[in-house]
Protein backbone atom coordinates (compact mmCIF):
# COMPACT_ATOMS: atom_id res chain seq x y z
CA UNK A 1 0.00 0.00 0.00
CA UNK A 2 1.29 3.57 -0.95
CA UNK A 3 -0.85 5.58 0.90
CA UNK A 4 -1.50 5.64 5.10
CA UNK A 5 -4.24 8.00 6.12
CA UNK A 6 -6.00 8.41 9.48
CA UNK A 7 -9.84 8.55 9.71
CA UNK A 8 -11.48 10.51 12.45
CA UNK A 9 -14.84 9.05 12.42
CA UNK A 10 -17.86 10.82 14.22
CA UNK A 11 -20.06 8.00 14.97
CA UNK A 12 -22.90 10.33 16.24
CA UNK A 13 -22.99 12.20 13.30
CA UNK A 14 -25.93 12.39 11.05
CA UNK A 15 -29.47 10.55 10.73
CA UNK A 16 -27.67 7.48 9.46
CA UNK A 17 -26.33 4.01 11.07
CA UNK A 18 -22.95 4.82 11.53
CA UNK A 19 -21.82 1.08 11.97
CA UNK A 20 -22.87 0.45 8.15
CA UNK A 21 -21.35 3.85 6.88
CA UNK A 22 -17.66 2.95 8.64
CA UNK A 23 -18.18 -0.42 6.89
CA UNK A 24 -18.93 1.17 3.52
CA UNK A 25 -16.23 3.57 4.05
CA UNK A 26 -13.90 0.78 4.63
CA UNK A 27 -14.97 -1.49 1.59
CA UNK A 28 -13.80 1.65 -0.40
CA UNK A 29 -10.56 2.82 0.68
CA UNK A 30 -9.08 0.31 2.87
CA UNK A 31 -7.97 -1.91 -0.68
CA UNK A 32 -6.05 1.13 -1.61
CA UNK A 33 -5.21 3.18 1.51
CA UNK A 34 -3.39 2.03 5.03
CA UNK A 35 -6.46 2.96 7.19
CA UNK A 36 -6.26 3.88 10.77
CA UNK A 37 -9.34 4.77 12.34
CA UNK A 38 -10.19 7.03 14.96
CA UNK A 39 -13.64 7.40 16.89
CA UNK A 40 -14.44 10.97 18.44
CA UNK A 41 -15.77 10.85 21.77
CA UNK A 42 -17.32 13.16 24.40
CA UNK A 43 -13.87 13.48 26.00
CA UNK A 44 -11.49 12.90 22.49
CA UNK A 45 -12.99 15.48 20.02
CA UNK A 46 -11.86 15.45 16.06
CA UNK A 47 -8.77 18.08 16.59
CA UNK A 48 -6.48 16.11 19.32
CA UNK A 49 -7.01 13.16 17.29
CA UNK A 50 -6.35 14.77 14.38
CA UNK A 51 -2.81 16.26 15.87
CA UNK A 52 -1.93 12.70 17.42
CA UNK A 53 -1.92 11.83 13.70
CA UNK A 54 0.10 14.04 12.32
CA UNK A 55 2.45 14.37 14.84
CA UNK A 56 2.46 10.01 13.67
CA UNK A 57 3.51 11.19 10.21
CA UNK A 58 0.62 10.30 8.45
CA UNK A 59 0.35 10.61 4.20
CA UNK A 60 -3.42 11.94 4.82
CA UNK A 61 -6.32 13.17 7.35
CA UNK A 62 -9.85 12.27 6.28
CA UNK A 63 -12.37 13.51 8.59
CA UNK A 64 -16.32 11.72 8.70
CA UNK A 65 -19.26 13.67 10.21
CA UNK A 66 -21.10 16.85 10.61
CA UNK A 67 -19.02 20.51 9.80
CA UNK A 68 -17.93 20.59 13.34
CA UNK A 69 -15.62 17.40 12.88
CA UNK A 70 -14.42 18.63 10.00
CA UNK A 71 -13.77 22.06 11.11
CA UNK A 72 -11.91 20.40 14.08
CA UNK A 73 -9.88 18.46 12.62
CA UNK A 74 -8.96 20.82 9.83
CA UNK A 75 -6.99 23.01 12.24
CA UNK A 76 -4.31 20.10 12.50
CA UNK A 77 -3.76 20.37 9.44
CA UNK A 78 -3.41 23.95 8.54
CA UNK A 79 0.07 24.69 7.21
CA UNK A 80 1.50 21.26 7.00
CA UNK A 81 0.65 20.27 3.52
CA UNK A 82 -1.14 17.17 4.48
CA UNK A 83 -3.40 16.46 2.40
CA UNK A 84 -7.35 16.56 4.11
CA UNK A 85 -10.31 14.12 3.33
CA UNK A 86 -13.96 15.06 3.70
CA UNK A 87 -16.65 12.10 3.93
CA UNK A 88 -19.34 14.26 5.23
CA UNK A 89 -22.04 12.50 7.50
CA UNK A 90 -23.90 15.50 9.05
CA UNK A 91 -27.01 17.55 8.98
CA UNK A 92 -26.10 20.63 6.68
CA UNK A 93 -23.00 19.44 5.10
CA UNK A 94 -22.07 23.39 4.27
CA UNK A 95 -18.45 22.96 3.69
CA UNK A 96 -18.37 19.78 1.47
CA UNK A 97 -20.86 21.41 -0.77
CA UNK A 98 -19.25 24.86 -0.76
CA UNK A 99 -15.94 23.15 -2.62
CA UNK A 100 -18.34 20.92 -4.73
CA UNK A 101 -17.33 17.61 -3.00
CA UNK A 102 -20.00 14.96 -3.50
CA UNK A 103 -22.62 14.46 -0.33
CA UNK A 104 -22.34 10.24 -0.62
CA UNK A 105 -20.10 8.08 1.09
CA UNK A 106 -19.56 6.67 -2.48
CA UNK A 107 -18.54 9.68 -4.23
CA UNK A 108 -16.83 11.08 -1.47
CA UNK A 109 -14.48 8.11 -0.94
CA UNK A 110 -13.97 8.08 -4.63
CA UNK A 111 -12.92 11.96 -4.67
CA UNK A 112 -10.34 10.95 -1.82
CA UNK A 113 -8.86 8.15 -4.28
CA UNK A 114 -8.29 9.84 -7.29
CA UNK A 115 -5.80 12.24 -5.22
CA UNK A 116 -6.21 15.56 -6.58
CA UNK A 117 -5.98 18.41 -4.06
CA UNK A 118 -6.46 21.96 -4.24
CA UNK A 119 -5.43 24.79 -1.50
CA UNK A 120 -7.87 26.93 0.07
CA UNK A 121 -8.21 28.55 2.91
CA UNK A 122 -8.71 28.47 6.67
CA UNK A 123 -9.55 30.81 9.09
CA UNK A 124 -9.63 31.46 12.93
CA UNK A 125 -12.56 33.03 15.08
CA UNK A 126 -10.99 34.12 18.24
CA UNK A 127 -8.31 31.41 18.07
CA UNK A 128 -10.99 28.72 17.46
CA UNK A 129 -10.55 26.95 13.71
CA UNK A 130 -13.10 27.75 11.25
CA UNK A 131 -13.54 26.59 7.52
CA UNK A 132 -17.44 27.78 6.85
CA UNK A 133 -18.34 31.01 8.69
CA UNK A 134 -19.55 32.26 11.90
CA UNK A 135 -23.00 33.85 12.05
CA UNK A 136 -23.81 36.51 14.66
CA UNK A 137 -27.41 37.67 15.51
CA UNK A 138 -30.44 36.03 13.97
CA UNK A 139 -28.18 32.91 12.73
CA UNK A 140 -27.10 31.93 15.82
CA UNK A 141 -30.01 31.71 17.49
CA UNK A 142 -31.34 29.72 15.00
CA UNK A 143 -28.73 27.27 15.34
CA UNK A 144 -29.10 26.94 18.94
CA UNK A 145 -32.67 26.37 18.29
CA UNK A 146 -32.23 23.78 16.27
CA UNK A 147 -31.04 21.03 18.77
CA UNK A 148 -29.62 17.53 17.76
CA UNK A 149 -33.28 16.52 18.54
CA UNK A 150 -34.92 18.21 15.93
CA UNK A 151 -31.71 17.90 13.37
CA UNK A 152 -32.14 13.89 14.21
CA UNK A 153 -36.23 13.91 13.18
CA UNK A 154 -36.46 16.56 10.42
CA UNK A 155 -32.64 17.02 9.22
CA UNK A 156 -31.81 19.76 6.99
CA UNK A 157 -35.30 21.28 7.46
CA UNK A 158 -35.17 21.62 10.76
CA UNK A 159 -32.85 24.69 10.37
CA UNK A 160 -35.71 26.15 8.33
CA UNK A 161 -38.12 25.57 10.87
CA UNK A 162 -35.64 26.84 13.67
CA UNK A 163 -35.44 29.79 11.57
CA UNK A 164 -39.27 30.64 11.11
CA UNK A 165 -39.94 30.47 14.65
CA UNK A 166 -36.79 32.84 15.30
CA UNK A 167 -38.53 35.76 13.23
CA UNK A 168 -40.80 35.74 16.01
CA UNK A 169 -38.20 37.11 18.32
CA UNK A 170 -36.05 38.96 15.54
CA UNK A 171 -33.77 41.23 17.71
CA UNK A 172 -31.31 44.48 16.25
CA UNK A 173 -28.25 45.81 17.74
CA UNK A 174 -25.64 47.73 17.34
CA UNK A 175 -22.32 46.71 15.81
CA UNK A 176 -18.98 47.95 15.42
CA UNK A 177 -16.74 45.95 12.12
CA UNK A 178 -13.27 46.94 12.50
CA UNK A 179 -11.17 45.96 8.94
CA UNK A 180 -7.63 46.72 8.13
CA UNK A 181 -8.50 50.15 6.57
CA UNK A 182 -11.83 50.90 8.27
CA UNK A 183 -14.55 50.93 11.14
CA UNK A 184 -18.17 50.33 10.59
CA UNK A 185 -20.60 51.19 12.56
CA UNK A 186 -24.24 50.60 12.31
CA UNK A 187 -27.47 48.30 13.18
CA UNK A 188 -28.18 44.54 12.07
CA UNK A 189 -29.77 41.32 13.21
CA UNK A 190 -27.27 39.19 11.39
CA UNK A 191 -23.91 39.56 10.53
CA UNK A 192 -22.11 36.44 8.64
CA UNK A 193 -18.30 36.13 8.53
CA UNK A 194 -17.36 33.53 5.97
CA UNK A 195 -14.57 31.63 4.36
CA UNK A 196 -16.32 29.68 2.39
CA UNK A 197 -20.08 29.11 2.30
CA UNK A 198 -22.77 27.34 -0.07
CA UNK A 199 -25.64 28.66 -1.48
CA UNK A 200 -27.64 26.98 1.68
CA UNK A 201 -26.07 29.34 4.16
CA UNK A 202 -28.10 32.06 2.99
CA UNK A 203 -27.25 34.85 5.36
CA UNK A 204 -23.89 34.72 4.16
CA UNK A 205 -24.48 35.39 0.44
CA UNK A 206 -24.39 39.13 0.24
CA UNK A 207 -21.92 38.77 -2.61
CA UNK A 208 -23.50 35.68 -4.01
CA UNK A 209 -20.24 32.94 -4.27
CA UNK A 210 -18.18 32.88 -1.43
CA UNK A 211 -14.35 32.61 -3.45
CA UNK A 212 -12.60 30.10 -0.52
CA UNK A 213 -9.03 30.42 -2.24
CA UNK A 214 -8.64 34.52 -2.32
CA UNK A 215 -7.18 35.04 1.13
CA UNK A 216 -10.11 36.96 2.06
CA UNK A 217 -13.28 36.84 4.25
CA UNK A 218 -16.64 37.70 3.01
CA UNK A 219 -18.88 39.82 5.36
CA UNK A 220 -22.64 40.11 5.21
CA UNK A 221 -24.74 42.12 7.25
CA UNK A 222 -28.48 42.40 7.17
CA UNK A 223 -30.63 45.15 8.97
CA UNK A 224 -34.17 44.71 8.05
CA UNK A 225 -36.40 47.14 9.38
CA UNK A 226 -39.30 45.12 10.31
CA UNK A 227 -39.78 41.00 10.51
CA UNK A 228 -41.67 41.74 7.10
CA UNK A 229 -38.57 43.39 5.80
CA UNK A 230 -36.74 40.17 6.94
CA UNK A 231 -38.21 37.82 5.33
CA UNK A 232 -38.08 39.98 2.12
CA UNK A 233 -34.06 40.28 2.47
CA UNK A 234 -34.07 36.98 2.77
CA UNK A 235 -35.57 35.45 0.14
CA UNK A 236 -33.50 38.10 -1.54
CA UNK A 237 -30.18 36.31 -0.37
CA UNK A 238 -31.51 33.45 -1.65
CA UNK A 239 -32.55 34.85 -4.74
CA UNK A 240 -28.69 36.00 -5.31
CA UNK A 241 -27.09 32.66 -4.03
CA UNK A 242 -29.55 31.21 -7.14
CA UNK A 243 -28.93 33.59 -10.03
CA UNK A 244 -25.26 34.50 -8.48
CA UNK A 245 -26.23 38.18 -8.51
CA UNK A 246 -24.91 40.32 -5.90
CA UNK A 247 -27.51 41.85 -3.32
CA UNK A 248 -29.50 44.96 -4.19
CA UNK A 249 -31.30 46.08 -0.96
CA UNK A 250 -30.89 48.78 1.06
CA UNK A 251 -31.05 46.61 4.13
CA UNK A 252 -28.38 44.36 3.36
CA UNK A 253 -24.48 45.59 2.67
CA UNK A 254 -21.35 43.30 2.41
CA UNK A 255 -17.32 43.66 2.13
CA UNK A 256 -14.44 41.49 2.10
CA UNK A 257 -11.38 41.44 3.92
CA UNK A 258 -8.22 39.59 5.46
CA UNK A 259 -9.46 40.09 9.19
CA UNK A 260 -12.13 41.38 11.15
CA UNK A 261 -13.15 42.89 14.88
CA UNK A 262 -16.62 42.79 15.57
CA UNK A 263 -18.07 43.83 18.96
CA UNK A 264 -21.71 44.37 19.88
CA UNK A 265 -24.36 45.93 22.06
CA UNK A 266 -25.94 44.35 23.69
CA UNK A 267 -23.50 41.20 22.83
CA UNK A 268 -24.55 38.23 20.87
CA UNK A 269 -24.57 34.68 20.91
CA UNK A 270 -22.25 33.35 17.82
CA UNK A 271 -22.05 29.97 15.79
CA UNK A 272 -18.74 28.88 14.03
CA UNK A 273 -19.03 26.33 11.96
CA UNK A 274 -22.56 25.10 13.15
CA UNK A 275 -20.95 25.38 16.65
CA UNK A 276 -22.55 27.51 19.05
CA UNK A 277 -19.88 28.47 22.11
CA UNK A 278 -18.67 32.17 21.09
CA UNK A 279 -20.29 35.35 21.99
CA UNK A 280 -19.06 39.12 20.51
CA UNK A 281 -16.49 40.53 20.69
CA UNK A 282 -14.55 38.21 17.94
CA UNK A 283 -11.84 38.57 16.00
CA UNK A 284 -11.62 36.43 12.86
CA UNK A 285 -8.56 36.51 10.51
CA UNK A 286 -8.28 34.52 6.68
CA UNK A 287 -4.95 32.02 6.91
CA UNK A 288 -4.81 31.75 2.97
CA UNK A 289 -4.24 28.56 1.42
CA UNK A 290 -4.08 27.11 4.80
CA UNK A 291 -5.73 23.85 3.90
CA UNK A 292 -4.52 21.30 0.88
CA UNK A 293 -8.34 19.46 0.67
CA UNK A 294 -9.17 16.65 -1.41
CA UNK A 295 -11.41 17.79 -4.56
CA UNK A 296 -13.24 16.95 -7.37
CA UNK A 297 -13.06 19.78 -10.49
CA UNK A 298 -14.29 23.12 -9.05
CA UNK A 299 -14.39 26.24 -10.64
CA UNK A 300 -13.88 29.07 -9.82
CA UNK A 301 -15.99 32.16 -8.90
CA UNK A 302 -15.96 35.63 -9.49
CA UNK A 303 -17.26 37.99 -6.65
CA UNK A 304 -17.72 41.54 -6.81
CA UNK A 305 -17.93 43.80 -3.49
CA UNK A 306 -20.54 46.12 -2.01
CA UNK A 307 -21.49 48.01 0.59
CA UNK A 308 -23.71 50.75 1.28
CA UNK A 309 -27.68 52.02 1.55
CA UNK A 310 -27.48 50.15 5.39
CA UNK A 311 -29.65 52.21 7.68
CA UNK A 312 -27.32 54.05 10.15
CA UNK A 313 -24.14 53.74 8.55
CA UNK A 314 -21.31 55.37 9.46
CA UNK A 315 -17.62 54.75 7.77
CA UNK A 316 -14.42 55.78 9.45
CA UNK A 317 -11.07 55.64 7.26
CA UNK A 318 -8.19 54.55 9.42
CA UNK A 319 -4.77 55.88 8.67
CA UNK A 320 -1.47 54.34 7.76
CA UNK A 321 -0.54 53.41 11.02
CA UNK A 322 -4.13 52.01 11.84
CA UNK A 323 -5.34 54.39 14.22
Amino acid sequence: MSRSACLIFNPVAGQGDPEIELQQIRAILEPEIDLDIYYTTEEMGADTLAYVAVERGVDAIIASGGDGTLSAAAAAVVGTKIPFGIISRGTANAFAAALGIPDTIAAACETILQGKTRNVDMAYCNDQPMVLLAGIGFEAQTVERADREAKNRFGMAAYILAGIQELQHLQKFDVEIETEDKIIKTTASAVTVANAAPPTSVLAQGPAGIIFDDGLLDLTIVAPVSKAGAIAATFHLFQTASTGTPVERDDIGYLRAKSFKITTDPPQKVVVDGEIGATTPIEVRCVPAGLTVFVPSVEEDVLTEKLEGLPNLTVELKDSTGA
